[in-house]
């Protein structure tokens, strides 16, 4: 029998109600996806960073470009204190200038960024590491919902991020399940705190992602909307 999460899950126990702003974009499905960069980068920039051994939704590496004081760390930022935002830029962002200046540029409130490195696996490997993000954590109610926004940097046209809604006790369910393919330079943003994700990597290279954790609120709403593929 394939594994599926159970109520024991530590995921169910992650809240899903708050006072916290959410932006209207996302209320329908948790989803949106955006057109694809509009410029590309150079493989360098992700390539010669330093990297973590750090597991997350797989086999997994992480090299931290901003965190919660500036240091290669890839735990949340509730371990120094903080909820995810303010974050600070690592070594890392002098070798990466690019995908610092986008960040930056977005306007919005900043977490976590990071880029994952995600060894291959097929939908079976991938539904063992499939989670909820425990991304409000210390964060002030009344002020913006966490949510996280990816740049695809490697091409992985036959991978797809895993996304499903919650059931009433908590557990996925698989009759919201969406599947987003992961060519390059493709731009979504999900709130990983409300839907169960993992990404299953069907080619035999390692992925490689940008992901960075904003402030959801009227600026960050107004760049996602200036990001949309244009509609004719």
């Amino acid at each position: 029998m394939s594994f599926w999460p159970t109520t024991e899950h530590w995921s169910v126990a992650i809240p899903r109600e708050s006072d916290h702003y959410r932006m209207p974009i996302l209320a329908e499905t948790g989803f949106v996806a955006m057109s694809p960069l509009p410029f590309e980068i150079s493989p360098e920039e992700w390539e010669q960073l330093e990297y973590m051994d750090w597991k997350s939704g797989g086999d997994t590496n992480f090299a931290p470009i901003a965190s919660a004081d500036g240091q290669l760390d890839c735990r949340g930022f509730w371990d120094k204190g903080k909820c995810d935002k303010d974050a600070l830029w690592t070594p890392n962002a002098d070798k990466a200038p690019s995908l610092r200046d986008y960040v930056a540029g977005v306007g919005a409130n900043f977490g976590r960024v990071r880029i994952i490195k995600l060894e291959p696996q097929d939908h079976e490997t991938a539904l063992r590491s499939i989670h909820r993000d425990d991304n409000n954590r210390f964060n002030p109610e009344g002020t913006g919902w966490v949510v996280r926004n990816w740049i695809e940097l490697t091409d992985d046209p036959d991978s797809y991020m895993l996304l499903m809604d919650s059931l009433p006790d908590g557990t996925p369910d698989p009759a919201t399940e969406m599947r987003v393919p992961l060519p390059q330079w493709s731009r979504f943003t999900v709130d990983t705190q409300r839907l169960w994700h993992v990404v299953v990597h069907n080619h035999d290279h390692p992925r490689y992602a940008l992901i960075t954790s904003f402030e959801s609120g009227p600026v960050l709403e107004g760049w996602i909307e200036s990001q949309l593929p244009v509609r004719v």
